[in-house]
């Protein structure tokens, strides 16, 4: 036992301060694109905060990069969380935000081009179609992970808050993707995918904090 336990809280103490650390940089990206958002007077999409000659342009990527970053830490964090349905088990919430990192580092470095135009019809680039796919799936790859999470038994008041965030950030990110897609409603479907956005990192900045407190929690029994 004497070997053991130190190994136990060795460990806990990693993981807490990983899933620390990755809350604050996601925590920090959050106010960043905020902050870049009240620069521009007009309305418009996030992508288009790190769109072509925006001057929020080098602000968004670095938040993005954050994103990644502090979601990587986080997702290695909470990996030993796991859904119980078998179709849901199938990978982990971790594996999930994994993929969505890798998809938003993407989209950190192929942006769109000014304006951020829909990447079909006359207007029609690659490099549009490749940040709107990257950010698409990236999206949904966090809303994967919400949902796997809203089946973790051991994590029952988490479980219950993703899956609340879950349907609010695909209700909300699909209703303003749509206006986008059909040019209907443009300034509220902006605002909803800043409200979704917004709701999705605030989710990962929570499954930091709780992955945390669980660590410390188990340090503090040994």
């Amino acid at each position: 036992m004497t070997t053991i336990a130190p190994q136990r809280v060795s460990a806990a103490a990693v993981e807490g301060v990983t899933a620390v650390v990755g809350s604050v940089a996601v925590g920090i990206a959050l106010v960043v694109i905020w902050a870049s958002r009240l620069m521009v007077p007009r309305e418009l999409y996030v992508s288009e905060l790190g769109a072509e000659g925006e001057p929020t342009a080098a602000a968004f990527e670095i938040a993005l990069l954050l994103i990644v970053g502090g979601g990587t830490a986080v997702a290695w964090s909470a990996r030993r969380v796991r859904a119980w349905p078998p179709l849901l088990s199938i990978g982990s919430p971790a594996l999930s935000l994994w993929v969505g990192c890798g998809f938003f580092l993407i989209a950190s470095q192929v942006t769109c081009t000014s304006g951020c135009p829909l990447p079909y019809g006359p207007s029609f680039t690659w490099q549009d179609f490749a940040h709107t796919l990257a950010a698409v799936i990236a999206f949904a790859a966090a809303c994967w992970a919400m949902i796997q999470t809203s089946f973790a038994r051991e994590h029952r008041v988490l479980a219950r808050l993703s899956l609340i965030t879950a349907v609010a950030v695909a209700v909300i990110a699909g209703t303003g993707g749509l206006f986008s897609l059909f040019r209907f409603q443009v300034v509220l479907g902006s605002r909803l995918e800043f409200v979704a956005t917004t709701i999705a990192i605030a989710w990962l900045m929570v499954l930091g904090t709780v992955i945390a407190a669980r660590a410390l929690s188990c340090r503090t029994r040994e």
